[in-house]
Formats: C-alpha cells, structure tokens, sequence
C-alpha cells in the first residue's frame, strides 16, 4: 500500500508539471554595453534575448545593461574576462589591445561598402579574428554595427582634409584613427564626456556614425556633418569563454545563432532607419554636405595608415580583405 501510494504520488506530481508548463531552470546572462536605449544596438539587444529564449527552450536568457550601467567599454570587457559580467558589446577598436590583428578592421577605407564588410565579418576572415580573442578568455559570438563613420563639427561644412586643420578633434583611442588625424593636421583628443565636451567647446569636432549621433544628441551641439566614410566600424559581442564552454553544444549553438540573428537585424535596422535620421536631424538645424567626394580623404590617409599597420601585423589580411572587394 504504501508502495502504491508513492507511486501514485510521482504519477501526480509529473502531471501537474507538465499541464503547468514547468521549465527547466533559466540561466540568465548579463550583457552590457555602452549604447543608450534610444539605439539599434539596444533594440537589437532585446532581439537577440527573445530569440535566444526560442532557440534555448527559455533555458537561456538575457538581462540587459545599457546606458553603460556595467561601465564603459573597457570595465565590461575587462568584466567579461573576469566573469563578474557574463556579455559585452562593444566596437571593435576596444579589442585590440588584446589582438593587434583587429586593427585591420579599423584602417581607414578598408571596405569598399556594407556588402564588403559583412562578408569579410560573417566570413573565414571574421571568423579568425574572433578566434585570436580566446586566449584572453573571450569567446566572440558575432559582429555587429556602429556603421560607416561621418565627421560632425561646429565650425564649418568639411569638404576637404584641408578643412580639418585647426579644429579640436574627438577620435576613439584606435591607434588606426589617431594616426589618421594626426595625418590631417590635427591631435586627436579621446574623452568619454563627449556631449559635454563638444557643448562647452572643450572640443570642436568628432567623428561617428549617424545614428550615434542621432542616438547620443551629439547633433544638438554640432552644426554640421560631412560623411566622410572614413571608417567602417563594426561592434563585436562577446562572452566569457570559460562560461560559453560550460554550455551544452545545444545552448552554444542556440547562443551563437542568436547572436548571429540579432547582429544582421541591427544592420538592416540601421540602414532602414539612416535617412529618417538625416532628414531629423536636418529638421533640428544641422547642414550636410550633400555630395561627399571622399576620394582626397582616402588618399590623405590611407597609405600610411595601412603602413602602420604591416609594420606590426604584416599584409596577409590586408590582402584578403582588397580581393574581396573585386
């Protein structure tokens, strides 16, 4: 009797977890970064959590810190290595003093257009550069967007390198952009207040992509913005290593093809969205240069900032990247 009654016991308590649809214990991750809510990367953020729940069965999930309420780019990536953050996102100009290799990303004028860069990314190529972020405990999961880099400033309509002279630039700290602006006459100046540097005209000029200028309100204290495409920037999510490889090969791959998934939706969110931000922000009193040549830009910078980068690195994956944009 009492054997029967065990069982019967087990029988009901199956039951009621299977019509009250009972999971298998959630694991949630925290994923930071330095993006504002109001951006395509935190819109794609919430994407690559709802289809990571899909993918995992809701075994895995996502808590979201925007704003930089982990820290900036570099206290989360120094958190991810440490394992007190579980994800980061952040550009790819923060990953190379890990692996100098990345830089090539960054030389400027190295991807003819969007389809050239997404296929060096999404490729062989991409895929090996990730791979040099796992000896500093990083596993790189995809690559996302900041997108191709405009110059805003409060002076005047930049058309040539020659208008960038005696303005107060703001570059990232990527050794392949200071170069580039020390090329054009001018000393770059990394801050991380930069809406109020720009606001207090501690600084006169920065270059970004148009939807983090949107994003950031920098348009609110710069006039005028010349896409100069200077620079393709894109943004690489990452994941404690030693974490990633506790996973089963299922949550890896559901992990891996989420992140993959919200990567390409941001980029097709950023195109959609680019020239509804430019009417705004013309709307809002600042003056584009219509017609960008971009040609004397490349020219100015291009050789020795590629240069810089063979010295180091040599020109394998230079020559990788130029074949396939034939």
């Amino acid at each position: 009797m009492k054997c029967f009654n065990l069982k019967a016991l087990a029988t009901l308590v199956a039951s009621f977890s299977l019509f009250s649809g009972v999971q298998a214990a959630e694991t949630t991750f925290r994923f930071g970064y330095e993006a504002p809510r109001s951006d395509s990367q935190h819109i794609a953020a919430k994407k690559f959590n709802e289809l990571l729940q899909q993918k995992s069965n809701k075994e895995l999930k996502l808590s979201l810190f925007p704003d930089s309420t982990l820290g900036n780019a570099q206290t989360a990536i120094s958190g991810v290595r440490g394992g007190t953050i579980d994800l980061a996102m952040s550009s790819s100009s923060n990953f190379t003093g890990l692996a100098s290799e990345l830089n090539v990303i960054d030389i400027p004028f190295i991807f003819k257009d969007r389809s050239h860069a997404y296929q060096v990314l999404d490729g062989e190529i991409g895929q090996t550069l990730l791979v040099k972020l796992e000896a500093h405990g990083l596993k790189g999961l995809a690559f996302w967007e900041v997108g191709f880099r405009g110059f805003t400033n409060s002076k005047h309509l930049v058309t040539k390198p020659e208008n960038i002279k005696g303005l107060k630039v703001r570059t990232n700290q990527n050794p392949m952009y200071i170069k580039a602006f020390s090329i054009l006459g001018e000393n770059p100046m990394p801050l991380s207040e930069l809406y109020t540097a720009l606001e207090t005209k501690a600084v006169d000029a920065q270059e970004h992509p148009i939807g983090i200028v949107w994003s950031a309100k920098l348009y609110e204290v710069q006039k005028y913005f010349s896409p100069t495409n200077h620079g393709y920037t894109p943004l690489i999510v990452v994941m404690n290593k030693a974490k990633f490889d506790a996973l089963s090969a299922e949550q890896q791959k559901a992990l891996s093809e989420a992140a993959l998934e919200a990567g390409k939706y941001q980029r097709q969110l950023n195109l959609d969205n680019e020239q509804g931000i430019i009417e705004k922000m013309k709307k809002a009193g600042v003056e584009f240069v219509e017609t960008q040549d971009t040609d004397p830009f490349k020219a100015a910078v291009e050789g020795e900032t590629r240069k810089a980068f063979i010295e180091k690195n040599g020109d394998n994956l230079i020559k990788q990247i130029d074949a396939l944009a034939k």
